[in-house]
């Protein structure tokens, strides 16, 4: 049973959402993305390891392989099981971003959205309100993803994006971090997530928050939560 939310007194000035489960369907990363990258990566870094954005990546996986010689094969090897195993490693999200780009720049694909997402976030935007993404997914992944999305470019609604260089997820110093880049009260933010341990963290740090809870998300008894942006008012 979902708590029903009530922000009408909160003073909200900034909406702060996740991604995945949020506004777009996880399985668009698992099943659109991901595989994309899998199928492209070897002719993609094959073809652009002279191209230095792409040889700076192919560098940094030799480090971490502790092998600065490391074959190209063995390096695209390597991120290839990054990809199997879900691996969050700085330097695949990068590559990926590239690949991703690529891909929605050729029209291979658009970005997920849920119906219910574009309406509202035009409707805070024209109220005044601040909006601002902060996903586990890179900040280039964030903008590529609204820029191309089947709702056509969002990115303008947008005043920033935040990834995990601003700091984990499910920790509070992330949602201090973002409080203090945004210069807003934090009771004044609002953090939209379907993950309770993220929506824990930002309310420690003194957010407001409001789980989505999607098809295949358990609601928490912590948190209010809904079923979709339309029932949020604020």
């Amino acid at each position: 049973m979902m708590n029903t939310p009530d922000l009408a007194d909160a003073n909200i000035r900034a909406v702060v959402t996740d991604i995945e489960g949020t506004t777009t369907d996880i399985r668009f990363v698992h099943d659109v993305l991901f595989p994309y990258a899998h199928d492209q990566l070897p002719e993609y870094v094959n073809t652009h390891s002279a191209q230095p954005d792409v040889a700076e990546q192919i560098d940094a996986v030799r480090r971490e392989l502790g092998d600065p010689d490391a074959s190209l094969d063995s390096v695209i090897e390597t991120l290839l099981y990054w990809i199997e195993t879900d691996q969050k490693k700085t330097s695949l999200k990068a590559l990926q971003g590239m690949m991703w780009a690529d891909g929605y720049q050729r029209g291979a694909f658009q970005g997920h959205l849920y119906a219910d997402v574009a309406p509202r976030l035009r409707q805070w935007a024209e109220a005044g309100k601040k909006l601002y993404v902060y996903s586990s997914g890179s900040v280039q992944a964030q903008k590529l993803l609204f820029g191309h999305s089947v709702e056509g470019d969002l990115t303008p609604l947008f005043s920033g994006y935040f990834d995990t260089h601003i700091g984990h997820k499910r920790e509070i110093k992330a949602y201090r971090h973002i409080t203090a880049e945004l210069g807003l009260p934090a009771a004044s933010i609002l953090f939209l997530s379907d993950v309770v341990e993220e929506l824990d963290g930002a309310r420690q740090a003194g957010m407001q928050t409001l789980q989505l809870v999607r098809e295949g998300t358990q609601a928490g008894a912590e948190h209010a939560s809904v079923a979709s942006f339309d029932e949020i008012d604020l």
